[in-house]
């Protein structure tokens, strides 16, 4: 595990999570430890979560680990790293999200979208990305945890149509690129989420503050000490 995502045990106040171990192939004897993390997490963000739901995001990451060898979804391995830097952190955005239809960007292995469907069944949420393998992997892991609120597709964001309400990107290097290539898919009074390490450069916002209304929100992500940001922009003539 790396520096960046050390953990130690969660308080007493927060061992008692019991989840059924049935269904989980990769997580194994860890699996009351996560339990107990991502318990802990929810209630540190203010998110209210049924246990069965919080049982759904750790059957997601089970799977995650499990097809990654065959699917390269990710580069992190251990579970505990891979819950804090990867669940965790996408679970973080959520209390700043409006309500409405949700389009992801560059999704990967549905980061954030799946995360975002498993806490607000009620939002309609498509993971777009062009990696065939990924999206075949969100394909399957929303027909297992019956996500029936994840539209995945296997497309490049230049050739998708369709507008919505709330866009996100945890992918994207550049501020700049994300909101060229997201704009055209934002519905009227919509509004583009970029989730960020660094804040973006000054160069960055200053192309983009002539149309669009910047705010900077600095993200407390529980047991991860890397900086986080969300980025969100609303275009000025809405």
């Amino acid at each position: 595990m790396s520096a960046s995502a050390k953990t130690s045990l969660p308080s007493t106040s927060m061992s008692n999570t019991n989840i059924d171990a049935a269904g989980f192939t990769k997580l194994g004897k860890q699996l009351p430890l996560l339990a107990d993390i991502l318990a802990q997490a929810v209630q540190e963000l203010g998110l209210t979560l049924s246990q069965t739901q919080q049982r759904t995001l750790l059957l997601y990451l089970d799977q995650l680990l499990l097809w990654n060898k065959a699917y390269n979804l990710t580069a992190i391995t251990d579970p505990v790293e891979a819950l804090i830097k990867h669940v965790i952190d996408c679970l973080a955005i959520i209390p700043y999200l409006p309500q409405g239809s949700l389009l992801d960007i560059g999704t990967g292995a549905g980061l954030p979208a799946v995360i975002i469907a498993i806490c607000q069944p009620e939002r309609s949420c498509t993971a777009l990305d062009s990696n065939q393998k990924k999206i075949r992997f969100i394909k399957q892991i929303s027909s297992e945890l019956g996500l029936s609120n994840v539209q995945p597709i296997a497309a490049r964001i230049e050739a998708h149509e369709t507008t919505y309400e709330v866009v996100t990107s945890r992918a994207f290097a550049s501020l700049t690129d994300f909101v060229e290539v997201a704009q055209p898919r934002l519905a009227n009074g919509g509004r583009l989420y970029a989730m960020k390490g660094k804040t973006p450069t000054n160069d960055e916002l200053q192309v983009l503050e002539e149309k669009w209304q910047i705010k900077t929100i600095i993200l407390d992500v529980p047991r991860l000490h890397d900086s986080r940001h969300l980025i969100e922009l609303s275009a000025k003539n809405d």
